[in-house]
């Protein structure tokens, strides 16, 4: 179960600012993993896992974007009914919150993956490679 440095991202919430951060990663061989993209009335926070973490970060503070790094959970689970329950009863079993969380899957997949934001990753990965 593995903890990933995960980016947010503050952007203008206008046509091509998404594009413009997408292209200058893409450009240099930095591979966007998940995405998830919040929005509020005239700023949008891009939260981006990427296979290079560390040079994501420098290439988008050099296009003078604000840009946070956090600690979040990674898990593959199963596609199935009740499986993000059993994950949050988990870890609310041992007081663990969980701030946010993204997840994808298509019908056709057995597996999904999981993106959760913790008070503690390192426990809550803890937890749930004892449980998957």
């Amino acid at each position: 179960m593995p903890v990933a440095k995960q980016l947010s991202v503050f952007l203008e919430n206008r046509p091509g600012i998404l594009a413009r951060i997408c292209s200058i990663l893409s450009e240099n061989s930095v591979n966007i993993l998940a995405l998830s993209i919040h929005d509020t009335v005239d700023h949008a926070v891009v939260r981006l896992i990427v296979d290079h973490p560390t040079k994501a970060l420098l290439l988008l503070e050099n296009e003078e974007l604000y840009v946070m790094e956090q600690d979040v959970v990674v898990v593959d689970v199963d596609n199935r009914p009740g499986v993000l329950a059993d994950v949050a009863c988990k870890l609310a079993e041992a007081d663990i919150n969980i701030h946010y969380a993204y997840c994808t899957a298509t019908q056709e997949q057995l597996h999904g993956c999981l993106v959760m934001k913790t008070d503690n990753p390192e426990k809550a990965a803890e937890i749930l490679s004892n449980f998957f």
